[in-house]
């Protein structure tokens, strides 16, 4: 049985493959996890620690080459990344954090033999996604305004795929990048910038349903036990590309994602807009997911209405 490592594994991200994990036959003889208070994880979720061999390593993502484990790593899910409050973090901060995090798991991967490395990235490496692109490829060759300071985690993103692809060169590992884009499920913070999290907490709290611009930004929403499926058959079988688009491929504007969770579970609330319509303005974040679908995924994803009912039921 192989040995994973995992960094972001307390995250929404470490949590949604743990749980699936749980689901599945052993997967792994053991998974150790990166993190910087391991005892408030363990407290919170005793379930997870129950059925699942883990062992702990506090510690921070920025000297992870420092570790020393006496067993083989055969995998390492590097998926670690503070993104949760957005805008309020210092854009340097992101930006070093993502790269130098990157590089110190590299080493350490290269250190302990590891025979995959997966890169948990954003579909933010692309930049702003052309009106007239409906679901972004792979291969589209879009990237951030590296003279913008909001372009940070998009640029540490690409920067940190960058790195990987010259150490697997170099050490000649074998690695895997998953492009990420937008998710739901009961494990994504509710009090962050994410616009679904902030519906379902305004819902379930019996607020008016507030959407902090027009409405009109077009997103695509895939369930989290999705994402831990994609990410392990990504990790676990033979990839013939480096880089899959991770997310749903059904759109749905930010508008009409409020009015569905209004409409499901606050039918007697308002919805409140901060911002007027503006016509002229149109955010696209839709991935194509062929690659992924036609190679590994082999089930059909569950769909928004579904995926909304299991998260709030699971609150």
């Amino acid at each position: 049985m192989a040995n994973l490592f995992l960094t972001g594994g307390t995250g929404f991200f470490g949590k949604s493959f743990l749980k699936f994990w749980i689901t599945k036959d052993q997967v792994f003889n053991k998974v150790f996890i990166l993190s910087r208070n391991p005892d408030a994880f363990l407290k919170k979720n005793p379930d997870l620690i129950a059925n699942l061999n883990l062992d702990f390593i506090k510690g921070d993502v920025l000297q992870a080459s420092e570790i020393e484990l006496n067993e083989d790593i055969d995998y390492v899910i590097h998926a670690a990344a503070d993104t949760t409050v957005g805008p309020s973090l210092d854009r340097h901060f992101v930006f070093n954090q993502i790269l130098k995090g990157t590089e110190e798991v590299l080493k350490f991967a290269n250190k302990h033999n590891v025979k995959k490395f997966l890169l948990t990235s954003s579909g933010a490496v692309y930049g702003s996604q052309p009106s007239q692109l409906k679901k972004i490829p792979e291969d589209y060759l879009g990237m951030p305004d590296p003279l913008d300071p909001n372009s940070a985690y998009g640029i540490g993103k690409r920067a940190a795929e960058h790195v990987t692809a010259l150490s697997a060169d170099k050490y000649g590992f074998d690695y895997v990048i998953a492009r990420c884009f937008a998710f739901v499920g009961e494990d994504l913070p509710l009090n962050a910038y994410y616009a679904v999290g902030n519906f379902i907490k305004d819902a379930i709290s019996g607020r008016d349903i507030v959407i902090n611009g027009d409405g009109s930004p077009l997103r695509s929403y895939l369930y989290q036990t999705d994402l831990a499926y994609c990410i392990n058959a990504l990790l676990l079988n033979e990839t013939k590309y480096h880089v899959y688009n991770v997310g749903s491929d059904i759109e749905i504007s930010i508008e009409q994602l409020a009015i569905k969770i209004r409409d499901n579970y606050a039918p007697d609330k308002k919805i409140i807009r901060k911002r007027k319509n503006d016509l002229n303005f149109k955010n696209r974040y839709i991935p194509r997911i062929d690659r992924l679908k036609n190679e590994l995924v082999k089930f059909q994803f569950m769909n928004l209405d579904l995926a909304l009912h299991e998260t709030i039921r699971k609150l």
